[in-house]
C-alpha cells in the first residue's frame, strides 16, 4: 500500500503485474545532462512526464523534442507529457542540467499512435473552497482532452491550494466494475510537499462505517490503492502535490462511487461535479 521514499535507481517502483495494482505501472527516472534512458513495457501503454527538467523523447522513431518546462520542483511551471503506445520502444535523454521523469502506465494491449501533450493541451480543473478545506487544482495530462487517443490510462497532477486541507473527499472508491455506478480502476500516487519536509496522511477505509488504516506520507512516498475509500490530507502550513495514475479494467472513463455516509457533502463542495466529469 505505502512505499516509503527511496532511490529506486531508475528501476520501476510499481512493475508490470504488480500483486496489488496489476493495472498500473510506475517508474521514476533521474538523469543528468547527456544521459539517456531506454525502455519498453509490453502490454502497457505509458506516459512520460518530466517532474523537473527537460528531455528529448523518441518513440519508435517519432521525435518529441524539449519536453518539460519545470525547474526546481513540480510547483515551478506547468506539466507536459508524451503518450507511448503499448510495448513501444522509447528513449529519452536529458537536455537540461538534470531531470526527474515520471513514467506512468496502464495495462492495455491495443497499439495506438504516440503524441505529445504540451502546456496548451492540459485540462485544468479547480474546485473546492478554503471554507470546506477541500480547495485543490487538478492538471489532467491524459484526461478528457485526449480521450479518443488513449486506451485505459488516465494521468493527472493534483495540488492542494493554500496550506493544509483534504483531497479525495467526499471519500470515494473505484474497485468494482458495476456500471453505471462504479468502475474498477487501480490507482497509484507519488506525493511531494512544499516545503519538502512537510507530510500528510493517506486514509483507507475498506467498507463504509468500519475501522480503516492510515499511512504517514512524506515527500517521495508512493501509495498504491487497490480498493476502498481513500481520502488524503496535508498538515497545516504545507502544500501537497500528487502525481496520479489510473488504469481501468474495462474502460477508460472513471466512475467514482462516493461513500454513502459522506455522499451529502457532494452538495457542499463548489465545483466538485465538474471535477467528477473530467476523469474520462
Amino acid at each position: 500500500m505505502h512505499i516509503a521514499p527511496h532511490d529506486n535507481r531508475n528501476v520501476p517502483i510499481v512493475d508490470v503485474d504488480n500483486a496489488l495494482v496489476p493495472l498500473n505501472y510506475f517508474n521514476i527516472v533521474k538523469l543528468k545532462k547527456g544521459e539517456a534512458f531506454e525502455y519498453r513495457v509490453p502490454g502497457y501503454e505509458t506516459c512520460i512526464v518530466p517532474a523537473t527538467g527537460t528531455v528529448d523523447v523518441e518513440v519508435e522513431g517519432v521525435k518529441f523534442p524539449s519536453l518539460g518546462r519545470r525547474g526546481v520542483d513540480v510547483w515551478d511551471g506547468e506539466p507536459e507529457g508524451v503518450y507511448v503506445p503499448s510495448g513501444a520502444k522509447v528513449m529519452f535523454n536529458c537536455v537540461s542540467n538534470e531531470t526527474e521523469v515520471f513514467v506512468a502506465g496502464a495495462k492495455y494491449d491495443k497499439v495506438l499512435d504516440p503524441f505529445d501533450v504540451r502546456v496548451g493541451g492540459i485540462d485544468l480543473v479547480q474546485y473546492g473552497s478554503d471554507d470546506t478545506k477541500t480547495h485543490r487544482k487538478i492538471k489532467h495530462i491524459l484526461g478528457a482532452n485526449q480521450h479518443d487517443k488513449v486506451g485505459r490510462l488516465l494521468v493527472s497532477e493534483l495540488y492542494t491550494v493554500g496550506q493544509g486541507g483534504w483531497s479525495g473527499f467526499p471519500s470515494h472508491k473505484h474497485d468494482t466494475d458495476r456500471l453505471p455506478t462504479e468502475t474498477r480502476h487501480d490507482e497509484t500516487y507519488n506525493f511531494r510537499f512544499r516545503p519538502n519536509y512537510g507530510s500528510g496522511l493517506q486514509m483507507l477505509q475498506r467498507e463504509d462505517n468500519t475501522p480503516g488504516d492510515a499511512y504517514h506520507i512524506m515527500d517521495g512516498s508512493t501509495v498504491c490503492i487497490d480498493k476502498g475509500y481513500h481520502p488524503c490530507a496535508v498538515l497545516p502550513g504545507y502544500e501537497m502535490y500528487y502525481f496520479t495514475i489510473l488504469g481501468g479494467l474495462s474502460q477508460r472513463s472513471l466512475v467514482q462511487y462516493f461513500q454513502p455516509t459522506h455522499a451529502a457533502q457532494l452538495e457542499t463542495i463548489p465545483g466538485i461535479k465538474d471535477m467528477i466529469a473530467k476523469f474520462k
